[in-house]
């Protein structure tokens, strides 16, 4: 830190660059490059550029001062196609994705938009400033290293090269051709594209659940009367569908879509929110379920059908709830009558998971996973376990959701017997 203040009082008082501002600091003076008053990009007051890693190298410090009172003025001149408000770091990227109205990011749903935005925030605060034509896939490496620690969190990095890419991807995609932006996003996507393909990703999940833990994890809800999470665990293993469609999410009271089911703010929630998830008006009178999972209903459209009858662990809940009281949202919490948020319905997962024995890396989603193996081991067709599960390929299904590994060997093994006995 004094080589760097010793350096920035060095050549600060020769310095003569248009837009240039020295800010006194703590610990020093910092360069930044000042907008001119007449310079609103997106209408909205330009922010002051930090220019520090610039501060103990003149030449370069003159350059892009120079560069950006270039691009303000061709700005002003009319010439909107490829300037904007893009000041070649990583923190402007971030942004442009979380708050475009846009973005992909808006498009998220809320099980999937509250991990992206924590990813995202860490991502601004540790490369905000970083410049996007200061980066090598070399530094992809170590930051690997470092979300990783050390390799012991492999999903945690691939979680953040991921909100990293979605937001590269849509700079790339909002940007318009031959603008420095565009350029330099793009030249960043295939650089840690490439970098990418050397950094190994997390093993998949293998952690399965038996037809007869789900008894016993049904059991342990009851035992606690909450016949609700029974309802729970004997839907998400038998239906196979996932289980944030089967409890719902609260979604953010600006969300497009319209609900009956809403949630006034309390102390741990500052905000009103809509739920959306399984209804008993999904059922039909047949007793079949018709349902357009939410992951689905934006990408592919495909909805899910499942004859209820045929399955015998949500026929002998549905004993608990009778036909009166079959109208809203599914399953609602024993108490307050509303839906369970995700962290509530978890620390009643962990609860009945503790009381059965299972191990703490079973997870309540491992159900769905769990209830296609035990599909395709009884010798169900991985088709047919995709059109269940409601995936539009099979390789999803196969790669993904069907740990039966063991009775795939055994069928494997079976079949080059037979083989050999004629």
């Amino acid at each position: 830190m004094a080589a760097e203040e010793k350096a920035i009082g060095l050549v600060r008082p020769d310095i003569d660059a248009p837009g240039l501002v020295w800010i006194k600091r703590r610990a020093g003076h910092t360069p930044y490059w000042r907008p001119p008053e007449w310079y609103l990009p997106n209408n909205e007051k330009a922010a002051h550029i930090n220019l520090s890693p610039l501060a103990g190298m003149p030449d370069q410090l003159i350059a892009r001062c120079q560069s950006l009172q270039s691009e303000a003025l061709a700005w002003k001149a009319g010439v909107r196609g490829h300037i904007g408000s893009f000041d070649g770091t990583f923190g402007q990227i971030i942004k442009k994705y979380l708050n475009d109205e846009d973005s992909s990011f808006k498009a998220l749903r809320p099980g999937s938009r509250h991990p992206y935005e924590f990813y995202a925030k860490r991502l601004e605060y540790e490369l905000g400033e970083l410049r996007v034509d200061e980066v090598s896939g070399v530094d992809l490496k170590r930051w690997h290293e470092r979300w990783s620690a050390g390799g012991e969190k492999l999903a945690a990095s691939k979680m953040m090269r991921a909100v990293l890419d979605a937001a590269i991807a849509f700079t790339i995609m909002s940007s318009k051709a031959g603008t420095p932006e565009f350029r330099a996003a793009s030249e960043l996507r295939e650089i840690l594209k490439t970098a990418s393909r050397k950094i190994p990703n997390p093993k998949r999940r293998e952690s399965i659940v038996t037809a007869d833990q789900v008894v016993a994890l049904r059991a342990a809800a009851h035992a606690d009367n909450r016949p609700a999470c029974a309802l729970v665990y004997a839907m998400v293993f038998e239906t196979t569908l996932r289980l944030w469609d089967v409890i719902g999410q609260w979604w953010p009271m600006d969300a497009p879509l319209i609900s009956d089911v809403v949630m006034s703010p309390h102390t741990s929630m500052r905000e009103a929110k809509k739920w959306f998830g399984l209804r008993w008006e999904d059922v039909g009178p047949d007793l079949v379920l018709r349902y357009m999972p939410s992951k689905t209903s934006a990408k592919t459209g495909l909805s899910v059908t499942f004859p209820l009858a045929k399955a015998p662990m949500v026929m002998e809940e549905l004993a608990h709830w009778p036909v009166e009281k079959r109208t809203g949202p599914m399953i609602v919490a024993d108490g307050t009558g509303l839906p369970y948020s995700s962290n509530y319905f978890g620390e009643f997962w962990r609860k009945d998971r503790e009381a059965v024995g299972l191990p703490a890396n079973i997870w309540a989603r491992d159900l769905r996973a769990s209830g296609i193996t035990e599909g395709r081991a009884s010798g169900a067709s991985t088709d047919d376990a995709a059109k269940v599960a409601g995936h539009a390929s099979t390789k999803t299904t196969a790669a993904v959701y069907d740990r039966a590994t063991l009775e795939a060997s055994e069928r494997f093994a079976d079949a080059r017997t037979k083989k050999r006995n004629g």
